[in-house]
This record gives structure tokens, sequence and C-alpha cells, in this order.
């Protein structure tokens, strides 16, 4: 009993550890990003400003407005660098708990979580928000638009975040599915049923029109059928040294 309550917290401590090293790579992160507030900050209106009429403008309706907008962009700046500390953090947390063979998937899993993190946020910024903003914008007709810097800082970056999480999609299958909680094959026959879930979510995560949900839905049903992909690899992988020793 004794051994379980240090091993318990042992696991506090490391968890306690990893955290901290996790808020000092976003604090790094974050005063790094302030230095470049007003680059971000127009960085991520960019889209907005190119689809916005002539007479359109931003606006602030209180005084401290900008300067929370700013520490806000760097904060998310500063996570969004800070994102492949933060991710092998968390894989080096849970590594004592996997065999030998999984734990040197480490770096593969630190790059491509990352890799299609910056995927998504990418395609949503270059793709979704140029189209989207610009769908939405044609309804203003004739009424200027004043856009409040607050609430588009606000919908964007939730926008961005959406598709850069949602493109994380392979490798939650391939992590489902080493865990033997569901096989390659059952996801490919419930195909079906994954696609009316996928432009669910693209409805519920995206601006309310069809454009933008199906660019949402449309990579995301690809990296579905990616996933179902590397998911047998990674299980065919697993089943060939256990046939090897059947044979021996």
């Amino acid at each position: 009993m004794d051994e379980a309550k240090m091993s318990f917290t042992a696991h506090l401590e490391e968890l306690r550890n990893r955290l901290i090293i996790c808020l000092i790579a976003v604090g790094i992160g974050f005063i790094g990003s302030y230095c470049f507030k007003e680059k971000f900050f127009h960085i991520l209106v960019l889209p907005l400003l190119k689809a916005m009429p002539e007479k359109g403008s931003l606006i602030f309706t209180g005084v401290p407005e900008p300067f929370f907008v700013y520490l806000k962009v760097s904060l998310v700046a500063g996570i969004f660098f800070s994102a492949p500390v933060i991710l092998y953090e968390i894989w080096a947390f849970v590594a004592p708990g996997l065999y030998s063979r999984e734990r040197r998937y480490v770096v593969p899993f630190v790059f491509f979580s990352s890799m299609l993190f910056l995927l998504g946020t990418l395609f949503g910024y270059r793709i979704v928000c140029p189209y989207g903003f610009k769908f939405l914008l044609g309804y203003a007709y004739d009424i200027q638009p004043m856009l409040a810097i607050k609430e588009y800082f606000s919908f964007s970056t939730k926008l961005l975040l959406a598709f850069g999480f949602v493109f994380e999609l392979p490798l939650f299958i391939v992590f489902l599915s080493k865990a033997g909680i569901v096989s390659p094959q059952t996801l490919a026959r419930q195909r079906k049923y994954a696609i009316l879930v996928i432009f669910a979510t693209a409805a519920i995560l995206t601006p309310p029109d069809v454009a933008t949900q199906i660019m949402m839905a449309g990579p995301l049903i690809g990296l579905f059928e990616v996933g179902i992909i590397l998911a047998k690899i990674f299980r065919k992988k697993e089943e060939v040294p256990e046939e090897e020793k059947a044979e021996g």
C-alpha cells in the first residue's frame, strides 16, 4: 500500500514538473511573440481586410480592448510555437506506461502531430477564412461593416484552432487502433456514419454557410481514410513479430 502511495505521489510530482516545463515554454513563447504583436495581429486580420469592402473598418469599443487583444494574440502565438514542447511532455508523461517498442514513436508523434496541427491552421487561414469571410460579408450589401477587433479575434482563433485540432484525426485513429478500442476494419465498415459525424462536426465548428462546412468536411473525410490506412499499416507491423515467434 505504501508503494502504491509513493508511486501515486511520484506520478503527481512528475506531472507537476512537466506542467511547469509546459508553462515555462508557453511563457517564453508569449514574451517572444509579444515583441511582434502588431505583426502577428496584422497577419491574423489580413484575410478579413482583403474580403472587407472599401468602406469597411475594424474598430474597438473599449479603451483597454486593443491592449488585451494584443495580449491574447501573443498568448495564442506563444502556445502555437511551444506546441512541440507541450506534445513532447505529454508523451514523456505517458511513456512509462507503454511498451519499449511503443516509446520509439515519440519523435514521429511529436513531429507529425505538430505538422498536422500546422497544416490544419494554414488550411483554415489560407483557404477557409478568405472564402468564408467573403461569403459572409457579401450579405452586407449597402451596410457598412464596422467589426470589433475583440469579436474578430475570438471568432478567427476558434476557427483556426478548430481546423488545427481536427487535422489530428489520423493520429487519433492510429491511437484508437493501437489501444484496441476500435479496428481499422470496423472503421471502414462504419464509414457512412463517420462521414455523417464529420459533416455534423463541420457544421458546428464553421460559420453557418455550406461552402465553409464542405471546406472542413472534405479534408476530414480524406484524413479519415488516411487514418484507416495508417492504422492497418501499424497493426500489420505489430502482428508480424508475433507470427514469427509462433512459427519459431
